[in-house]
Protein backbone atom coordinates (compact mmCIF):
# COMPACT_ATOMS: atom_id res chain seq x y z
CA UNK A 1 0.00 0.00 0.00
CA UNK A 2 1.22 3.19 -0.76
CA UNK A 3 1.36 6.40 1.22
CA UNK A 4 -1.58 8.99 0.78
CA UNK A 5 0.77 11.56 1.83
CA UNK A 6 3.14 10.84 -0.67
CA UNK A 7 0.10 10.73 -3.42
CA UNK A 8 -1.35 13.82 -2.19
CA UNK A 9 2.27 15.74 -2.51
CA UNK A 10 3.05 14.02 -5.56
CA UNK A 11 0.27 12.44 -7.60
CA UNK A 12 2.07 12.57 -10.68
CA UNK A 13 4.69 10.31 -9.49
CA UNK A 14 1.78 7.32 -9.00
CA UNK A 15 0.29 8.75 -12.15
CA UNK A 16 4.05 7.91 -14.14
CA UNK A 17 4.42 4.93 -12.16
CA UNK A 18 1.07 3.34 -13.43
CA UNK A 19 1.73 4.53 -16.95
CA UNK A 20 5.00 2.79 -16.88
CA UNK A 21 3.12 -0.92 -15.20
CA UNK A 22 0.75 0.08 -18.22
CA UNK A 23 -2.01 0.30 -15.81
CA UNK A 24 -5.29 2.29 -15.68
CA UNK A 25 -4.86 5.79 -14.34
CA UNK A 26 -8.19 6.55 -13.39
CA UNK A 27 -7.70 5.31 -9.70
CA UNK A 28 -5.46 8.50 -9.04
CA UNK A 29 -8.22 10.89 -9.52
CA UNK A 30 -10.51 8.88 -7.53
CA UNK A 31 -8.27 8.44 -4.52
CA UNK A 32 -7.22 12.44 -4.75
CA UNK A 33 -11.08 13.39 -4.62
CA UNK A 34 -11.80 10.78 -1.92
CA UNK A 35 -8.92 12.06 0.22
CA UNK A 36 -9.85 15.59 -0.29
CA UNK A 37 -13.42 14.97 0.82
CA UNK A 38 -12.05 13.05 3.85
CA UNK A 39 -10.08 16.17 4.32
CA UNK A 40 -13.26 18.50 4.69
CA UNK A 41 -15.49 16.45 6.53
CA UNK A 42 -12.76 16.49 8.78
CA UNK A 43 -11.97 19.48 9.36
CA UNK A 44 -15.86 20.60 9.07
CA UNK A 45 -15.80 18.31 12.90
CA UNK A 46 -13.19 19.83 14.26
CA UNK A 47 -14.92 22.87 13.81
CA UNK A 48 -18.25 21.68 14.91
CA UNK A 49 -16.55 20.00 17.90
CA UNK A 50 -14.96 23.63 18.96
CA UNK A 51 -18.34 25.05 18.67
CA UNK A 52 -19.72 22.73 20.43
CA UNK A 53 -17.24 23.08 22.97
CA UNK A 54 -17.55 26.70 23.32
CA UNK A 55 -21.61 26.77 23.62
CA UNK A 56 -21.31 24.41 26.09
CA UNK A 57 -18.90 26.41 27.89
CA UNK A 58 -21.76 29.36 27.85
CA UNK A 59 -24.34 26.98 28.77
CA UNK A 60 -22.41 26.24 31.97
CA UNK A 61 -21.75 29.98 33.03
CA UNK A 62 -25.47 30.69 31.89
CA UNK A 63 -26.73 27.93 34.41
CA UNK A 64 -24.42 29.45 36.86
CA UNK A 65 -25.75 32.96 36.09
CA UNK A 66 -29.14 31.51 36.74
CA UNK A 67 -30.33 32.07 33.05
CA UNK A 68 -32.55 29.67 30.96
CA UNK A 69 -30.43 27.75 28.75
CA UNK A 70 -32.97 25.58 26.90
CA UNK A 71 -31.99 26.96 23.23
CA UNK A 72 -28.14 26.70 23.86
CA UNK A 73 -28.74 23.32 24.90
CA UNK A 74 -30.81 22.31 21.54
CA UNK A 75 -27.87 23.59 19.85
CA UNK A 76 -25.44 20.97 21.32
CA UNK A 77 -27.67 18.04 21.03
CA UNK A 78 -28.15 19.32 17.41
CA UNK A 79 -24.58 19.66 16.67
CA UNK A 80 -23.89 16.21 18.32
CA UNK A 81 -26.17 14.73 15.83
CA UNK A 82 -24.76 16.26 13.26
CA UNK A 83 -21.58 15.57 14.35
CA UNK A 84 -22.15 11.77 14.33
CA UNK A 85 -23.94 11.49 10.92
CA UNK A 86 -20.31 13.13 9.62
CA UNK A 87 -18.21 10.63 11.40
CA UNK A 88 -20.24 7.77 9.46
CA UNK A 89 -19.65 9.56 6.64
CA UNK A 90 -15.93 9.85 7.43
CA UNK A 91 -15.82 6.12 8.13
CA UNK A 92 -17.58 5.69 4.59
CA UNK A 93 -15.01 8.02 3.07
CA UNK A 94 -12.17 5.44 4.64
CA UNK A 95 -13.58 2.32 3.78
CA UNK A 96 -13.03 3.59 0.08
CA UNK A 97 -10.29 5.14 0.11
CA UNK A 98 -8.73 2.13 2.08
CA UNK A 99 -10.16 -0.13 -0.80
CA UNK A 100 -9.09 2.45 -3.18
CA UNK A 101 -5.21 2.28 -1.86
CA UNK A 102 -5.87 -1.58 -1.68
CA UNK A 103 -6.15 -1.89 -5.59
CA UNK A 104 -3.23 0.66 -6.30
CA UNK A 105 -0.20 -1.47 -7.62
CA UNK A 106 3.58 -0.38 -6.09
CA UNK A 107 5.70 2.03 -8.28
CA UNK A 108 7.79 0.80 -9.85
CA UNK A 109 11.60 1.53 -9.21
CA UNK A 110 13.02 4.77 -11.84
CA UNK A 111 16.02 1.80 -12.96
CA UNK A 112 14.31 -0.62 -13.94
CA UNK A 113 13.70 -1.11 -17.66
CA UNK A 114 9.69 0.39 -19.23
CA UNK A 115 7.85 -1.90 -20.92
CA UNK A 116 4.63 -3.99 -21.48
CA UNK A 117 5.94 -7.47 -20.51
CA UNK A 118 8.90 -10.12 -20.70
CA UNK A 119 9.84 -8.78 -24.21
CA UNK A 120 11.23 -5.85 -22.70
CA UNK A 121 13.11 -7.96 -19.78
CA UNK A 122 16.85 -7.25 -19.56
CA UNK A 123 19.82 -10.16 -18.92
CA UNK A 124 21.71 -8.81 -16.73
CA UNK A 125 23.95 -12.42 -16.90
CA UNK A 126 24.46 -15.78 -17.60
CA UNK A 127 26.42 -18.10 -15.35
CA UNK A 128 27.93 -21.07 -16.97
CA UNK A 129 27.66 -22.52 -20.45
CA UNK A 130 24.25 -25.33 -21.61
CA UNK A 131 24.88 -28.98 -21.38
CA UNK A 132 26.42 -30.21 -24.86
CA UNK A 133 24.77 -33.67 -25.92
CA UNK A 134 26.15 -36.39 -28.50
CA UNK A 135 22.58 -37.58 -28.36
CA UNK A 136 19.13 -36.31 -28.83
CA UNK A 137 17.96 -34.93 -25.37
CA UNK A 138 14.92 -36.04 -23.91
CA UNK A 139 12.37 -33.77 -21.57
CA UNK A 140 11.63 -34.37 -18.21
CA UNK A 141 8.37 -35.88 -18.71
CA UNK A 142 10.12 -38.78 -20.93
CA UNK A 143 12.90 -39.28 -18.17
CA UNK A 144 10.88 -39.05 -15.15
CA UNK A 145 8.88 -41.51 -16.42
CA UNK A 146 11.49 -43.34 -17.62
CA UNK A 147 13.19 -43.51 -14.24
CA UNK A 148 10.42 -43.89 -11.91
CA UNK A 149 10.89 -40.45 -10.51
CA UNK A 150 6.96 -39.65 -10.72
CA UNK A 151 3.42 -40.91 -11.72
CA UNK A 152 0.70 -38.24 -12.54
CA UNK A 153 -1.71 -40.23 -13.95
CA UNK A 154 -2.01 -42.27 -10.13
CA UNK A 155 -2.18 -38.33 -8.95
CA UNK A 156 -4.55 -37.01 -11.41
CA UNK A 157 -7.37 -40.19 -10.50
CA UNK A 158 -6.97 -39.18 -6.70
CA UNK A 159 -6.71 -35.12 -7.14
CA UNK A 160 -7.21 -33.94 -10.52
CA UNK A 161 -4.66 -32.67 -13.03
CA UNK A 162 -1.72 -30.16 -11.75
CA UNK A 163 -0.94 -31.95 -8.61
CA UNK A 164 2.09 -33.99 -8.82
CA UNK A 165 2.99 -37.10 -7.16
CA UNK A 166 7.20 -38.09 -6.80
CA UNK A 167 8.34 -41.30 -6.38
CA UNK A 168 10.85 -43.61 -4.88
CA UNK A 169 13.83 -41.56 -6.32
CA UNK A 170 12.00 -38.15 -7.39
CA UNK A 171 10.50 -37.94 -3.63
CA UNK A 172 14.08 -38.13 -2.50
CA UNK A 173 15.48 -35.91 -4.48
CA UNK A 174 12.64 -33.37 -3.96
CA UNK A 175 13.24 -33.90 -0.06
CA UNK A 176 16.74 -33.69 -0.74
CA UNK A 177 16.90 -30.51 -2.53
CA UNK A 178 14.85 -28.91 0.05
CA UNK A 179 17.20 -29.74 2.77
CA UNK A 180 19.97 -28.92 0.84
CA UNK A 181 18.87 -25.20 0.50
CA UNK A 182 17.72 -24.90 4.11
CA UNK A 183 21.43 -25.96 5.21
CA UNK A 184 22.93 -23.13 2.62
CA UNK A 185 20.58 -20.33 3.44
CA UNK A 186 20.90 -21.22 7.11
CA UNK A 187 24.70 -22.34 7.62
CA UNK A 188 26.32 -19.92 4.98
CA UNK A 189 23.70 -17.02 4.13
CA UNK A 190 22.65 -16.35 7.81
CA UNK A 191 19.13 -17.02 7.52
CA UNK A 192 17.22 -18.49 10.87
CA UNK A 193 14.52 -21.54 9.29
CA UNK A 194 11.38 -21.15 9.91
CA UNK A 195 8.31 -23.55 9.55
CA UNK A 196 5.06 -21.42 9.21
CA UNK A 197 1.68 -22.74 8.93
CA UNK A 198 0.30 -24.07 5.36
CA UNK A 199 -2.81 -21.84 5.70
CA UNK A 200 -3.37 -18.00 6.64
CA UNK A 201 -6.05 -15.74 7.40
CA UNK A 202 -7.28 -13.03 5.12
CA UNK A 203 -5.39 -10.49 6.86
CA UNK A 204 -1.97 -12.22 6.03
CA UNK A 205 -3.14 -12.31 2.29
CA UNK A 206 -3.71 -8.55 2.42
CA UNK A 207 -0.45 -7.73 4.43
CA UNK A 208 1.42 -9.06 1.19
CA UNK A 209 -0.37 -7.59 -1.57
CA UNK A 210 -2.20 -11.63 -2.62
CA UNK A 211 -5.65 -10.03 -2.08
CA UNK A 212 -7.66 -8.68 -3.08
CA UNK A 213 -5.93 -8.41 -6.73
CA UNK A 214 -5.16 -12.44 -6.92
CA UNK A 215 -8.20 -13.66 -4.88
CA UNK A 216 -9.01 -15.76 -8.20
CA UNK A 217 -5.96 -17.56 -8.06
CA UNK A 218 -5.66 -18.75 -4.16
CA UNK A 219 -7.29 -21.84 -2.44
CA UNK A 220 -9.85 -20.60 0.07
CA UNK A 221 -11.61 -22.59 2.72
CA UNK A 222 -14.82 -21.16 2.95
CA UNK A 223 -16.06 -22.20 5.51
CA UNK A 224 -13.02 -20.63 8.34
CA UNK A 225 -12.25 -17.79 5.81
CA UNK A 226 -8.37 -19.14 5.60
CA UNK A 227 -6.05 -19.59 2.64
CA UNK A 228 -3.66 -22.26 1.40
CA UNK A 229 -0.58 -20.15 1.43
CA UNK A 230 0.57 -19.59 -2.28
CA UNK A 231 4.40 -19.24 -1.07
CA UNK A 232 5.92 -18.86 2.32
CA UNK A 233 6.34 -15.19 1.80
CA UNK A 234 2.82 -14.43 3.04
CA UNK A 235 3.29 -16.07 6.85
CA UNK A 236 7.00 -15.56 7.43
CA UNK A 237 6.60 -11.57 6.18
CA UNK A 238 3.50 -11.55 8.14
CA UNK A 239 5.83 -12.61 11.28
CA UNK A 240 6.05 -9.39 12.48
CA UNK A 241 2.26 -7.65 10.93
CA UNK A 242 0.90 -5.11 13.15
CA UNK A 243 4.61 -4.92 15.17
CA UNK A 244 7.23 -2.37 15.97
CA UNK A 245 10.65 -5.01 15.33
CA UNK A 246 12.56 -4.45 18.35
CA UNK A 247 15.64 -6.31 17.01
CA UNK A 248 18.60 -4.53 14.62
CA UNK A 249 17.93 -4.92 11.21
CA UNK A 250 18.74 -6.64 8.66
CA UNK A 251 16.27 -9.79 9.57
CA UNK A 252 16.55 -12.83 7.59
CA UNK A 253 14.17 -16.16 7.57
CA UNK A 254 14.48 -19.20 5.37
CA UNK A 255 11.05 -21.39 5.27
CA UNK A 256 9.69 -24.77 3.12
CA UNK A 257 6.33 -24.92 2.32
CA UNK A 258 4.52 -26.05 -0.32
CA UNK A 259 2.58 -23.83 -2.63
CA UNK A 260 -1.04 -23.84 -3.84
CA UNK A 261 -2.25 -21.64 -6.96
CA UNK A 262 -5.09 -21.98 -8.92
CA UNK A 263 -3.08 -20.51 -12.31
CA UNK A 264 -2.83 -23.34 -14.50
CA UNK A 265 -0.56 -22.19 -17.24
CA UNK A 266 -1.35 -21.90 -20.79
CA UNK A 267 -2.80 -24.91 -22.83
CA UNK A 268 -0.39 -27.66 -24.70
CA UNK A 269 3.11 -28.48 -24.21
CA UNK A 270 3.63 -26.30 -21.35
CA UNK A 271 1.69 -27.82 -18.82
CA UNK A 272 2.73 -31.46 -19.55
CA UNK A 273 4.96 -33.27 -16.66
CA UNK A 274 5.41 -30.91 -13.41
CA UNK A 275 6.28 -28.06 -15.20
CA UNK A 276 3.39 -25.98 -14.21
CA UNK A 277 1.27 -27.30 -11.40
CA UNK A 278 -1.37 -26.02 -8.44
CA UNK A 279 0.82 -27.61 -6.48
CA UNK A 280 4.62 -27.53 -5.76
CA UNK A 281 7.44 -27.54 -3.10
CA UNK A 282 9.31 -23.89 -2.84
CA UNK A 283 11.81 -22.72 -0.13
CA UNK A 284 11.73 -18.81 0.41
CA UNK A 285 13.89 -16.30 1.47
CA UNK A 286 12.02 -13.01 3.48
CA UNK A 287 14.39 -10.28 4.55
CA UNK A 288 13.53 -7.20 7.31
CA UNK A 289 16.10 -4.25 6.07
CA UNK A 290 16.50 -0.54 6.48
CA UNK A 291 15.22 1.39 3.84
CA UNK A 292 18.57 2.90 3.49
CA UNK A 293 20.13 -0.55 2.33
CA UNK A 294 17.05 -2.14 1.28
CA UNK A 295 18.79 -2.08 -3.00
CA UNK A 296 21.68 -2.94 -1.96
CA UNK A 297 20.19 -6.08 0.31
CA UNK A 298 17.97 -6.87 -2.87
CA UNK A 299 21.48 -7.61 -4.52
CA UNK A 300 22.05 -9.51 -1.65
CA UNK A 301 18.99 -11.85 -1.97
CA UNK A 302 19.75 -12.27 -5.70
CA UNK A 303 23.08 -13.36 -4.51
CA UNK A 304 22.01 -16.26 -2.29
CA UNK A 305 19.59 -17.66 -4.66
CA UNK A 306 22.18 -17.48 -7.20
CA UNK A 307 24.23 -19.68 -4.89
CA UNK A 308 22.20 -22.47 -5.10
CA UNK A 309 22.35 -22.79 -8.35
CA UNK A 310 26.40 -22.13 -8.78
CA UNK A 311 26.64 -24.79 -5.57
CA UNK A 312 24.38 -27.66 -7.68
CA UNK A 313 26.50 -26.67 -10.95
CA UNK A 314 23.81 -25.60 -12.89
CA UNK A 315 23.26 -23.08 -16.10
CA UNK A 316 21.54 -20.52 -16.21
CA UNK A 317 20.68 -16.72 -16.02
CA UNK A 318 19.84 -13.47 -14.21
CA UNK A 319 16.68 -11.38 -15.49
CA UNK A 320 16.12 -7.50 -14.55
CA UNK A 321 11.82 -7.27 -14.85
CA UNK A 322 10.50 -4.29 -17.02
CA UNK A 323 8.45 -2.22 -15.25
CA UNK A 324 5.36 -4.14 -17.04
CA UNK A 325 6.24 -7.64 -16.03
CA UNK A 326 6.67 -7.08 -12.19
CA UNK A 327 4.31 -8.02 -9.56
CA UNK A 328 1.70 -6.29 -7.95
CA UNK A 329 3.69 -5.25 -4.67
CA UNK A 330 7.40 -5.34 -6.07
CA UNK A 331 9.34 -2.08 -7.08
CA UNK A 332 12.26 -4.00 -8.40
CA UNK A 333 12.50 -8.03 -9.39
CA UNK A 334 15.14 -9.54 -10.69
CA UNK A 335 13.80 -13.43 -11.99
CA UNK A 336 16.24 -16.22 -12.55
CA UNK A 337 16.02 -18.89 -14.96
CA UNK A 338 17.82 -22.24 -15.37
CA UNK A 339 18.27 -23.64 -18.53
CA UNK A 340 16.00 -26.76 -19.84
CA UNK A 341 17.66 -28.54 -22.62
CA UNK A 342 14.35 -30.57 -23.09
CA UNK A 343 11.97 -27.89 -23.24
CA UNK A 344 14.55 -25.78 -24.89
CA UNK A 345 14.21 -23.14 -23.30
CA UNK A 346 14.32 -21.34 -19.83
CA UNK A 347 12.78 -21.78 -16.92
CA UNK A 348 12.15 -19.56 -13.92
CA UNK A 349 13.05 -20.93 -10.53
CA UNK A 350 12.97 -17.74 -8.47
CA UNK A 351 11.99 -14.47 -8.45
CA UNK A 352 13.54 -11.74 -6.01
CA UNK A 353 11.78 -8.63 -5.19
CA UNK A 354 12.08 -5.21 -3.24
CA UNK A 355 8.49 -4.38 -2.37
CA UNK A 356 9.98 -1.14 -0.42
CA UNK A 357 7.35 -0.08 2.54
CA UNK A 358 4.74 -1.20 -0.12
CA UNK A 359 3.58 -4.68 2.38
CA UNK A 360 4.85 -3.01 5.56
CA UNK A 361 1.83 -0.33 5.23
CA UNK A 362 -0.29 -2.81 4.62
CA UNK A 363 1.11 -5.16 7.31
CA UNK A 364 1.86 -2.24 9.67
CA UNK A 365 5.16 -3.81 9.96
CA UNK A 366 7.73 -0.88 11.58
CA UNK A 367 11.07 -0.34 12.91
CA UNK A 368 12.84 2.47 15.41
CA UNK A 369 15.17 4.57 13.29
CA UNK A 370 18.11 6.12 14.69
CA UNK A 371 16.24 8.63 16.94
CA UNK A 372 13.49 5.94 18.48
CA UNK A 373 11.04 6.89 15.98
CA UNK A 374 8.94 4.16 14.51
CA UNK A 375 9.59 3.89 10.12
CA UNK A 376 7.93 1.63 7.93
CA UNK A 377 10.13 -1.10 7.26
CA UNK A 378 11.22 -2.44 3.97
CA UNK A 379 10.34 -5.91 2.86
CA UNK A 380 12.27 -8.49 0.44
CA UNK A 381 11.77 -11.70 -0.81
CA UNK A 382 12.78 -14.72 -3.30
CA UNK A 383 13.01 -18.17 -4.16
CA UNK A 384 15.84 -20.07 -2.67
CA UNK A 385 14.43 -21.84 -4.98
CA UNK A 386 11.41 -23.63 -6.47
CA UNK A 387 10.57 -27.02 -7.08
CA UNK A 388 10.09 -28.86 -8.88
CA UNK A 389 11.36 -26.67 -11.90
CA UNK A 390 14.66 -27.32 -10.03
CA UNK A 391 14.30 -30.90 -10.54
CA UNK A 392 13.20 -30.38 -14.04
CA UNK A 393 16.87 -28.65 -14.82
CA UNK A 394 18.71 -31.13 -13.08
CA UNK A 395 17.37 -34.17 -14.82
CA UNK A 396 17.61 -32.67 -18.51
CA UNK A 397 21.04 -30.53 -17.80
CA UNK A 398 22.16 -34.12 -16.01
CA UNK A 399 21.18 -36.63 -18.17
CA UNK A 400 23.24 -39.25 -20.07
CA UNK A 401 23.61 -41.42 -23.25
CA UNK A 402 22.83 -44.53 -21.09
CA UNK A 403 19.74 -42.74 -20.37
CA UNK A 404 20.87 -42.02 -16.39
CA UNK A 405 21.28 -39.14 -14.66
CA UNK A 406 24.00 -37.53 -13.27
CA UNK A 407 23.52 -35.86 -9.93
CA UNK A 408 25.19 -32.41 -8.75
CA UNK A 409 28.20 -33.59 -6.26
CA UNK A 410 26.56 -31.29 -3.90
CA UNK A 411 23.25 -33.11 -3.35
CA UNK A 412 25.17 -36.51 -3.31
CA UNK A 413 25.19 -36.65 0.47
CA UNK A 414 21.52 -36.01 0.84
CA UNK A 415 20.89 -39.14 -1.65
CA UNK A 416 22.40 -41.02 0.82
CA UNK A 417 26.06 -41.25 -1.55
CA UNK A 418 23.64 -41.90 -5.12
CA UNK A 419 25.18 -40.05 -7.87
CA UNK A 420 23.49 -41.12 -9.98
CA UNK A 421 19.77 -42.20 -11.04
CA UNK A 422 19.17 -45.06 -13.36
CA UNK A 423 16.30 -46.71 -15.14
CA UNK A 424 14.66 -49.08 -12.75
Amino acid sequence: MLDIKRIRENPDELRDGLKRRYHDTAPVDALLACDQERRTLVTRVEELKSRRNAISREVGQKRKAGEDTTVLQNEVRAMGDTIAAMDQQIREVDERQSALLLSIPNIPCPTIPTGPDADSNRVVRIIGTPPEFDFTPLDHVALGERLGLFDLPRATRMTGSGFPLMLGAGARLQRALIQFMLDLHTEKHGYTEMLPPFVVNRDAMRGTGQLPKMEDDMYHCERDDLWLVPTAEVPVTNYYREEIIDRPLPIAFTAYTPCFRREAGSAGKETRGILRVHQFDKVEMVRFVDPATSYDELELLVSHAEDVLKTLDLHYRVIELCSGDISFSAAKCYDIELWAPGQKGWLEVSSCSNFEDFQARRANIRYRDADGKPRFVHTLNGSGVALPRLVIAILEQGQQADGSVRLPPAIVPYMNGVDRLTPA
